[in-house]
């Protein structure tokens, strides 16, 4: 089990499934909340957050290896690796996160990673459930009852019922952690 000093919460499901739609509807609500959230994505492709003709990109072709962009509104540090790698796991994504400016890390993907996990599934897409072959899922959101499951369930479609999860399982416990024995459940959680 992956261990970080903040509440830790993966969404891991086949895709199409709508990872990135339910975190784009579920920040807002965390943020309204006061929770300040890091996201970790996992890319399975190459991908570019820098565009040809910018003066980073150039930078980067010419042979930057690590290309740091500053302005009084973001700072963003593109790393390159010329030579073939695995894929980076989830605890060195982890490291390049500024813990003390957040509260809370949701991740989409890295589903074989052992950390806790909400399993998104849409029966309709007639793929199977991760649960329970995968030990860490803690709770499915799905935008069907399922019967196969004595996890929490979770309207897919609600992301308020989802933010509430978060806040109540995860964060309620999480917090405490520090001062209280938490059962063996609610440890999965942090």
């Amino acid at each position: 089990m992956i261990r970080y000093p903040l509440p830790l919460l993966g969404f891991s499901a086949f895709s199409g499934t709508g990872k990135t739609t339910l975190l784009t509807r579920l920040l807002p609500l965390l943020r309204a909340e006061g929770v300040r959230v890091g996201v970790i994505k996992h890319a399975h492709h190459s991908f570019d957050v820098d565009h040809p003709g910018k003066d980073s990109h150039v930078l980067r072709e010419a042979g930057a290896e690590q290309m740091l962009i500053a302005s009084r509104n973001r700072m963003a540090l593109i790393r390159e690796f010329r030579e073939p790698r695995d894929e980076p796991t989830l605890s060195e994504t982890l490291d390049m996160l500024s813990p003390e400016h957040i509260d809370l890390v949701l991740v989409e993907g890295f589903k074989r990673e052992q950390f806790p996990k909400i399993e998104l599934h849409r029966p309709m897409l007639g793929k199977p459930l991760l649960y329970p072959d995968d030990p860490d899922i803690i709770a499915i959101a799905s935008d069907r009852p399922l019967t196969q499951t004595r996890l929490p369930q979770l309207d897919l479609n609600q992301p308020h019922e989802i933010a509430s999860f978060i806040l109540e399982q995860i964060m309620h416990h999480c917090g405490s952690s520090q001062s209280a024995k938490l059962t063996t459940e609610e440890s999965l959680a942090c």
